[in-house]
């Protein structure tokens, strides 16, 4: 594509005055790179991308309030985490994360570990025990 044709159509990211550097052909014919706001068919699956986001994170919260799982899974997926990310920023296997889900062993969880998860998710021990609070 030629440095004149590189999309400038608005996105998400617009707002955050973010562009993004893509290589085009110049004058010349020489590739070079240039700066991009966007293009619909990118914006499009960016706003798949957040929108499931979005259902995620609603849904785990309705699954903590429900008592399905604890606040570590809403938290999770409200940082745009998933499972192995998770357990690797805390230093703990996947399997015992996964087990914290369950809210039995979430509420018998020492601070120790609970501070390892707040840590993580740049929250309070507190607010990781009470999603709404």
């Amino acid at each position: 594509m030629k440095k004149e044709e590189v999309p400038q159509d608005k996105s998400n990211l617009a707002s955050a005055n973010i562009r993004e550097m893509v290589y085009a052909v110049d004058k010349n014919g020489e590739y070079t790179t240039t700066l991009s706001s966007g293009w619909n068919p990118k914006t499009i699956a960016l706003d798949n991308a957040l929108k499931d986001i979005e259902e995620r994170t609603a849904g785990a919260k309705q699954k903590v309030l429900s008592g399905q799982t604890s606040p570590i899974e809403y938290y999770m997926e409200l940082n745009k985490m998933d499972l192995p990310v998770l357990a690797s920023y805390v230093g703990l296997w996947q399997w015992r994360v996964k087990r914290h889900f369950k809210p039995a062993v979430f509420n018998k969880l020492k601070d120790k570990t609970l501070q390892k998860y707040a840590d993580v998710f740049e929250i309070s021990i507190q607010k990781l025990k009470n999603i709404d609070g």
